[in-house]
């Protein structure tokens, strides 16, 4: 009884160091680049710099950027996609919401996140991208980059 007693106590503490250190080495890599010509959204990343078609969604302070010792930050970049709360606005997307967010700060403090979407006729947008005009317009907060009152567009394709 002794003796199973104690092989089940090795079994279930050689169990918990596997788990644990499967967390552990997870939480402690960043996520992977993406292989080169992939496109999905999942293919996101932490970089010092934010590459050219690329948006960032989220920040942190680290050492690994920097050149002379100090805290740099990092950027968590993807492809901008539909649907995405981006930190900044995308070329060839425009945004239908904003809010403030902590996740994009490069200094602390709240900062502005966009929600993008793909421009299609029939969208109430917060700008209005190259190759559309708009029918309508609205006063709404959804904009707003600065807490007030901003205009959102009716979109129509050109």
């Amino acid at each position: 009884m002794l003796r199973t007693a104690l092989r089940t106590l090795v079994v279930a503490a050689t169990a918990a160091a596997a788990v644990t250190a499967a967390n552990g080495s997870a939480a402690a890599s960043a996520p992977r680049a993406p292989e080169r010509g992939t496109t999905t959204a999942s293919a996101a990343f932490w970089s010092c710099t934010v590459p050219s078609g690329y948006v960032y969604t989220n920040t942190r302070n680290t050492l690994s950027c920097s050149t002379s010792g100090g805290f740099r930050t990092q950027y968590y970049v993807q492809q901008p996609t539909d649907n995405l709360w981006s930190c900044v606005p995308a070329s060839g997307f425009t945004y239908t919401s904003t809010r403030s967010s902590i996740s994009c700060s490069t200094s602390g403090g709240f900062r502005t996140q966009y929600l993008l979407r793909t421009p299609t006729t029939g969208l109430w947008a917060c700008t209005v991208p190259s190759g559309f005009t708009y029918t309508s317009m609205r006063s709404t907060l959804s904009c707003s980059t600065s807490g007030g009152f901003s205009t959102q567009y009716l979109l129509r394709a050109l």
